[in-house]
C-alpha cells in the first residue's frame, strides 16, 4: 500500500482514485502519520458484506429448501439457582 500525504491527495484526487482501482488501497497521511485509507467501491462493500441482501445470504443456506427441519431439544431437567 503506497502512502500519500494529504496535500498530494488532495491535488491529485483523480489520479488517486485511479491508482486505487488498478492497484488497491491507499494509505493518507498528515504529518507523516497515517490517518485514511482510500480503497476502491468493490473492496469496501467486500470488507462490509453489503455486496448481498438477506434474503440472497438465506438462499444461500445449505437449509434452503428442506421442508421438514427437526432441531434436537436438551430434555434433561434445568439447574437450580441460588438467589
Amino acid at each position: 500500500m503506497s502512502a500519500w500525504q494529504l496535500q498530494e491527495a488532495k491535488a491529485k484526487l483523480s489520479e488517486l482514485v485511479k491508482v486505487v482501482e488498478r492497484e488497491g488501497p491507499q494509505e493518507i497521511t498528515v504529518h507523516g502519520r497515517p490517518v485514511a485509507v482510500v480503497l476502491s467501491k468493490a473492496d469496501y462493500e467486500r470488507l462490509s458484506g453489503t455486496s448481498h441482501s438477506l434474503v440472497a445470504f438465506m438462499r444461500a443456506s445449505p437449509l434452503y429448501g428442506l421442508e421438514d427441519i427437526r432441531f434436537e431439544r436438551d430434555q434433561s431437567l434445568s439447574r437450580e439457582v441460588a438467589f
